[in-house]
């Protein structure tokens, strides 16, 4: 596995600015999407439709910096497949939600960035410390007490589509990090997400589960949640080229506070004494996964 070094170099905050930008961005997109499901529409249509917004995006931003969107034969087919393996990752979590409890399964994800960690390391391109696995760990167990997750009868199909869909993310974080390396990760992130867009919608029109919203609030959530993830998916991919895909991977534990907070504030929801212990276990992770290695 990988060692978190973060110098005190500013390339290297900003990376990690970047990254915490585009947890909060998921955070805030899938809080939104709450109110576009309870408008009438469907995660899946909600995922189909929201990788459309950074394949526009990434079109209009290559463009008018005058980047040219081809990319050479073997990165464009490893972006592209890393697309299908989005998409079927994607899939893969939604239907994890209906078998499974969605606490649980959202646990069950969120080991992508320890098996990322695996990945890079069993690979021999970075090398792991005690610091990397224990902030990791810490996060995990954090995220494990935030959620409040209860014991049951487990459904073993869900358990392991929300199992795959980690693998799948982790895969993807690492392979797309070798792909466009330190260079700009824009291109091939505007593949990625038109790849991931076209099959999804395939997946809904297959599966006749395209339902788009029927009230306002609803169609407000649905814009909200599409532009903010497509925001966060572009900047994720960035701060990957930038601090690598271990630091980035696990930085997206950020994401479950932020949310926490949102749900508090823009849902009423509320906070037992345990979920509030496993919420500063993860930003205590955090904290210590970014300190600087000064030299």
């Amino acid at each position: 596995m990988s060692a978190i070094k973060v110098s005190s170099h500013p390339h290297a905050w900003l990376g990690i600015v970047v990254a915490l930008a585009a947890a909060a961005g998921f955070a805030v997109a899938n809080t939104s999407a709450t109110l576009a499901y309870q408008g009438g529409t469907n995660p899946l249509t909600v995922a189909a439709l929201r990788f459309l917004v950074p394949t526009a995006a990434l079109i209009v931003w290559l463009g008018a910096t005058g980047v040219s969107l081809v990319l050479p034969k073997r990165d464009a087919i490893a972006a592209i497949s890393l697309g299908v393996v989005t998409a079927l990752y994607t899939w893969a979590l939604l239907r994890s939600f209906s078998a499974i409890p969605f606490a649980l399964a959202v646990l069950i994800f969120y080991l992508f960035p320890l098996m990322a960690a695996v990945i890079v390391s069993g690979l021999g391109w970075e090398k792991f410390v005690w610091k990397t696995g224990a902030a990791i760990v810490v996060a995990f167990a954090g995220l494990a007490l935030a959620l409040d997750v209860r014991g049951g009868n487990l459904n073993i199909l869900g358990v392991a589509l929300a199992f795959s869909a980690a693998i799948g993310l982790a895969v993807v974080i690492v392979v797309s990090s070798r792909v466009f390396g330190k260079g700009d990760a824009r291109p091939v992130t505007l593949y990625m997400a038109a790849a991931a867009s076209v099959l999804l919608l395939i997946i809904c029109a297959a599966s006749g589960d395209f339902t788009l919203p029927q009230t306002s609030s609803g169609w407000a959530g649905f814009a909200a949640s599409t532009a903010l993830y497509g925001f966060a998916m572009i900047a994720f991919f960035i701060a990957v080229s930038m601090i690598g895909p271990v630091l980035t991977s696990l930085l997206s534990y950020a994401d479950a506070v932020i949310s926490a907070g949102l749900g508090v504030v823009m849902l009423g929801q509320a906070l037992t004494l345990v979920q509030v212990a496993g919420i500063a276990l993860v930003i205590l992770a955090l904290i210590g996964a970014t300190q600087p290695k000064w030299r």
